[in-house]
């Protein structure tokens, strides 16, 4: 168990398999987490895909103040090492400050930079600094030519590890549209780049005290971001979206994850 993790940044750097960051919005329990990654892990095997769990142990950008964020860092850690043991998977999370990045190293495969944090230099360098795999998220608010000073300043710190991640970019007001010139802009920065599905038909803030959104287009957007050189897919999941305890309308059903993968693997194979 656990020889990947030597190679992980280089299956994910040669491009020769398609990859999946994936999980809940944000750890609601224990349980959520063991049946979303069991099926995940399970059915990515199956495929032939390169797996990452996904889940944030705490939602820092909430809507609401009064809006669930997580269990916070020290329960959140320790599911996540439990996750990544048990199922013998990477494992990611959020950080939203530089302390967090170090004790996080421990357990994380991968240090995700939200969106909206993505331009803090501090941020950015001390999750570089540990070493690990960066996923480095486009901010809505940033052309596809800034995340190049963005990836700098974790090269600068002497490491290279560097995922972009497409979210969508600001449209108006409580919408978001998606640009796919910006993936093979960003490719060209030398980097894989990953496509988020399901951050991408979020109408941020749209219901008021939380954000709504329209999941039926993330697999649409998925697989147009294949066809265009993306390497993988960011999505999120659960089993009863409704139910969710952040972002529901805009996740994946867990049920429609395999007609979802499926569909842009085809392409994908197609593409590279």
């Amino acid at each position: 168990m656990g020889g990947w993790k030597a190679k992980l940044w280089n299956d994910i750097a040669d491009g020769k398999k398609f990859i999946l960051f994936s999980g809940p919005c944000v750890i609601e329990s224990e349980a959520l987490c063991d049946e979303i990654v069991s099926h995940l892990k399970s059915l990515c095997d199956e495929l032939g895909i390169l797996y990452v769990f996904k889940a944030s142990f705490d939602k820092a950008n909430r809507t609401s103040a009064d809006s669930f964020r997580g269990p916070g860092m020290d329960l959140g850690k320790e599911i996540l090492q439990r996750i990544g043991r048990d199922y013998d998977v990477p494992v990611l999370s959020d950080i939203h400050s530089p302390e967090q990045a170090e004790e996080l190293a421990s357990v994380l495969d991968v240090l995700q930079i939200p969106a909206f944090l993505c331009r803090q230099t501090d941020l950015v360098q001390a999750a570089a600094r540990t070493g690990k795999i960066i996923n480095l998220k486009k901010g809505q608010f940033l052309s596809p030519q800034e995340m190049e000073r963005v990836a700098e300043k974790a090269a600068e710190v002497g490491n290279k590890k560097i995922l972009l991640t497409e979210r969508g970019t600001t449209f108006g007001y409580n919408n978001l549209v998606v640009d796919m010139r910006s993936i093979p802009i960003m490719k060209r920065m030398g980097y894989p780049v990953l496509f988020d599905a399901t951050h991408s038909v979020q109408s941020p803030g749209g219901e008021g005290n939380k954000s709504g959104g329209d999941r039926k287009f993330a697999p649409l957007l998925a697989r147009a971001a294949v066809s265009v050189g993306a390497n993988g897919l960011f999505i999120e999941t659960h089993p009863v979206p409704d139910k969710a305890l952040s972002d529901g309308p805009n996740m994946i059903p867990l049920a429609k994850m395999r007609e979802t993968l499926e569909y842009a693997l085809k392409i994908w194979e197609i593409v590279k």
